[in-house]
């Protein structure tokens, strides 16, 4: 089992960095990029496998709300650089959904859903991420065109879905409708992400007869209920090593960590790993 890292943004927040929408953990990239790097090192030094660049809200879209459109691709090539010089391993460069993580119903209209997931791919390659993550994806159109990006582009990619207790992405589509419209990108894994822990439980079968290595991320933090300056996690690092200790005994292929997730959680099933 590979080990993905944890959040960024709730840990901007967590040591008191601003880290607000629509920027995120962009946000973090315009006013403090040295504990942007800070993070990545820790994550690196915890063990993991997979370190994932900052570039989770750097789409023009989203940086032109703020009147930072022009900086797309700086603000790439920073969030990969900035993950890339404290580790020696892979990086995957974030794409998530153009609006909201939330709001399934905002999802842009073709063809600018493939137009702008697509120049975010090529910013990301030209950064030099060793593949994309798309993550956080609520949709099975939305998916689909980031993953057909990354491909477009020549990455691997791995897509990751967001989904409700009832094992249905946020749009209600069934998460078997989600893995189906990204197969034509040949993803080296798919899977799920920034859901509560309990909410796996009806994932999992499904990610487990998909066929395809699966990956694992759920969150311990709502992000909304996110405070500046941290707040207790109500999974403690060795609870969430037992967990994933669980997830690889399950099938998972990789297993990280959303919102509320620290360096100190994936240091814990690193550790546990090598011991089992």
């Amino acid at each position: 089992m590979l080990v993905l890292d944890g959040a960024t943004g709730t840990e901007l927040e967590r040591r008191g960095a601003p880290c607000s929408l629509p920027l995120w953990s962009s946000g973090g990239l315009l006013h403090t990029p040295e504990l942007v790097g800070e993070i990545h090192a820790e994550y690196s030094r915890a063990g993991c496998d997979l370190l994932t660049a900052a570039s989770f809200r750097t789409q023009r879209r989203v940086l032109a709300r703020c009147g930072l459109g022009e900086r797309a691709e700086e603000l790439t090539r920073l969030a990969v650089r900035l993950a890339r010089q404290t580790h020696r391993g892979p990086v995957l460069g974030s794409a998530p959904p153009l609006e909201d993580c939330y709001r399934p119903d905002l999802v842009p209209e073709s063809p600018a859903l493939e137009q702008e997931h697509q120049e975010h791919a090529e910013q990301l390659a030209r950064a030099g991420a060793d593949a994309i993550l798309a993550e956080t994806h609520h949709t099975a159109r939305e998916a689909r065109a980031a993953a057909l990006a990354a491909r477009a582009v020549g990455l691997p990619v791995l897509v990751s879905f967001v989904c409700n207790a009832k094992g249905q992405l946020l749009s209600g589509e069934p998460l078997e409708a989600g893995i189906d419209a990204v197969l034509e990108a040949g993803p080296v894994a798919v899977g799920i992400n920034c859901l509560p822990v309990p909410a796996l439980a009806s994932c999992l079968p499904i990610l487990q007869a998909c066929g395809l290595p699966f990956l694992l991320s759920p969150n311990l933090t709502a992000p909304t209920e996110s405070v500046p300056g941290g707040r207790a996690n109500p999974v403690q690092p060795a609870d969430f090593a037992a967990l994933a200790q669980t997830w690889r005994e399950a099938g998972a292929a990789i297993v990280g960590g959303c919102c509320g997730t620290t360096p100190d959680h994936l240091a814990a099933v690193v550790r546990l790993q090598a011991r089992t």
